[in-house]
C-alpha cells in the first residue's frame, strides 16, 4: 500500500465545511488503498489573531510564551480534523508536536526540525488509524514548545514524509504550481512536473505555493511531493509533481516567473577593496536576522575601492540600516525603496547564456528599468520599480513561451 502524508493548509481547514470537505478527500484516498498520515495548519487567519493577542501583552515572535499561544491554532485544527474523519467512518487520532515527538533546535518562532520519532505514527497506521499531526510545532531540548516560522506546516509534512518513507501531498487552494501568478497573467499554465531545485527557487523568489525550507528538506531526503487543490472533488485535482530533476522527461528553458513586491536596495559605497567590509556587513545583517538577496559587488570609480549592493525586504530595511551603521560607522550607506523583484526560473538556464540578454531586451521594450541584476545556475532576478511588476511578469511570461502549454 502507498504511504502518503497529506498536508492541509489554512484555507483547506478554514471552516467546518472546509474541514469536512478535506476529510472527504482523505477518506477517498484511503478507499483507493493509500495509507495516510495527515498534517494540518491553523485555520486561516488564526495565527495572526493569536499573535495579535500575544502582542496585547507586549510579547512578539521570539518569545517562548508566544510560541505556546501560536501552537494552539494547529492543535484545534488537528482535533477537528480527527473528528471530521470519524464522521467518514475512519479511526483517527490527533498528535501534537511534543507527542510525536518532533525534535527542534533554534530559537522560538523560527526553530528547525532536528529529528522526528515516527514510531507512534507507524503504530497508528498499522492499526488502521489515521494520525493527524498538528503542524508548525515541535519540542526543544529543554522540553519547551517551539514553532517553525511562517509556512512551517509544510516543513512538518516534509519531515514526517521523510521519516515514514512516504510521498508528501500538499493540499492548498490552487490546483498545483503555475508558470506565474494567474491573478496577474490569466494565461498562466499549470506545470505537470517541476524539479526540487526549480520549486525551491520559485518559492524563494516570491511564489507562495510552498515554503522554501520544506522543498529544501524534501530534496535533501529525496521526498516526492505533489501540490493539489483541496477545493476540488476527490480525483479532480491534477496538481503538480515535485521530483528529482532527472525524473522530468522534458524540461523547458524557463519553468516559471516569480515576483516579490516591497523590496529595498542598500548600497555600501566606496569602501576599500582590501577591507573585510562585506564580511562585517553580512555578519551584522545575519545577527539582526535580516535576509539578504541579489548581492552585487563592483569596482567603484575611486581606484582601490568597491561598491557593495544588495536587496532586502522593505519591512527589514530599518533593522538592516541600524545593524550596518553600528557595524560600519565610517561606511557610506544609501538606500532606495519602492522596488520589486521579478525572477525567471528554469533548469534549462544552465545551458543558455543568452537568457539574461533577452530578459534585458524584453524589459527594455516594456520601458522597465533594471536597477540590479543577479543570477544563479537556474535563476535570473531583476530589481525594478514596484509599479512595473505586472507589466514585467506578463512580458516575461510571453517572451519565454510559458503561455503556449
Amino acid at each position: 500500500m502507498t504511504r502518503v502524508v497529506a498536508k492541509f493548509g489554512g484555507t483547506s481547514v478554514g471552516s467546518v465545511e472546509r474541514i469536512r470537505h478535506s476529510a472527504g478527500l482523505i477518506a477517498a484516498a484511503v478507499a483507493d488503498g493509500e495509507t495516510l498520515a495527515v498534517v494540518v495548519s491553523a485555520m486561516s487567519g488564526e495565527t495572526d489573531r493569536l499573535l495579535g493577542l500575544a502582542g496585547e501583552f507586549g510579547a512578539a515572535l521570539g518569545d517562548e510564551e508566544t510560541d505556546v499561544a501560536l501552537a494552539a491554532g494547529e492543535q484545534v485544527s488537528a482535533a477537528l480534523m480527527a473528528l471530521a474523519l470519524r464522521e467518514h467512518g475512519l479511526q483517527a487520532r490527533s498528535f501534537l508536536g511534543w507527542q510525536a515527538p518532533v525534535f527542534t533546535d533554534g530559537p522560538p518562532g523560527a526553530a528547525r526540525i532536528a529529528g522526528m520519532d515516527s514510531v507512534a505514527f507507524e503504530t497508528a497506521m498499522d492499526a488502521g488509524i489515521v494520525p493527524v499531526l498538528a503542524g508548525y510545532q515541535g519540542v526543544a531540548e529543554n522540553g519547551r514548545l517551539r514553532t517553525l516560522g511562517r509556512g512551517g506546516t509544510d516543513l512538518s509534512a516534509a519531515a514526517l514524509a521523510a521519516a515514514l518513507g512516504a510521498r508528501c501531498d500538499i493540499y492548498t487552494d490552487v490546483d498545483g504550481v503555475f508558470t506565474t501568478d494567474p491573478r496577474i497573467e490569466p494565461k498562466a499554465m499549470r506545470i505537470d512536473a517541476i524539479s526540487h531545485d526549480e520549486m525551491l527557487e520559485l518559492a524563494a523568489q516570491g511564489a507562495k505555493v510552498l515554503q522554501p525550507r520544506s522543498v529544501e528538506f524534501a530534496k535533501a531526503r529525496d521526498v516526492r511531493m505533489r501540490v493539489l487543490s483541496s477545493f476540488l472533488d476527490a480525483g479532480a485535482s491534477k496538481g503538480t509533481e515535485i521530483v528529482a530533476v532527472g525524473d522530468i522527461a522534458e524540461r523547458r528553458i524557463v519553468s516559471g516567473v516569480a515576483y516579490a513586491r516591497d523590496q529595498a536596495r542598500l548600497a555600501l559605497l566606496g569602501a576599500s577593496g582590501k577591507s573585510d567590509m562585506a564580511r562585517q556587513a553580512f555578519e551584522a545583517l545575519a545577527s539582526a536576522e535580516v535576509g539578504v538577496d541579489m548581492i552585487v559587488q563592483a569596482q567603484a570609480r575611486t581606484p582601490g575601492s568597491v561598491n557593495l549592493e544588495f536587496s532586502v525586504a522593505h519591512r527589514d530595511l530599518d533593522r538592516a540600516q541600524t545593524a550596518l551603521e553600528a557595524a560600519l560607522p565610517n561606511a557610506q550607506l544609501s538606500s532606495e525603496t519602492g522596488l520589486a523583484k521579478v525572477s525567471v526560473v528554469g533548469a534549462g538556464l544552465r545551458q543558455r547564456a543568452d537568457v539574461a540578454r533577452s530578459l534585458f531586451g524584453v524589459l527594455g521594450e516594456s520601458g522597465i528599468v533594471v536597477k540590479v541584476l543577479a543570477t544563479s545556475e537556474i535563476k535570473i532576478s531583476a530589481l525594478i520599480e514596484n509599479d512595473a511588476v505586472e507589466r514585467a511578469v506578463r512580458a516575461l511570461h510571453a517572451a519565454y513561451g510559458l503561455d503556449q502549454g
